[in-house]
């Protein structure tokens, strides 16, 4: 998993990346309060580790484009040749 940011400090642009694998999906939700759960993804990398909250509708809108995108990758055929 790779991770980019941009950040705005001292009316400067400062980007980061970041690279890690994914160890971690935790789950919440709370029995008061169905509407709103959310989900986490937690990453550790060699040098930094991180945790990205996702709303109900952020992973909504994930999962619309990832079916969108879907059909078009049904009729990719990968071909490998020796040389």
């Amino acid at each position: 998993m790779e991770i980019k940011t941009k950040n705005l400090i001292s009316g400067k642009v400062i980007r980061t990346q970041s690279s890690g694998q994914l160890k971690e999906i935790i789950i919440k939700e709370d029995i008061l309060n169905i509407e709103n759960p959310s989900v986490s993804l937690c990453f550790r990398g060699m040098d930094s580790s991180g945790i990205i909250d996702l709303s109900k509708k952020e992973l909504d809108m994930i999962f619309k484009e990832l079916d969108e995108k879907k059909k078009l990758l049904k009729g990719v055929k990968l071909l490998k040749f020796k040389k």
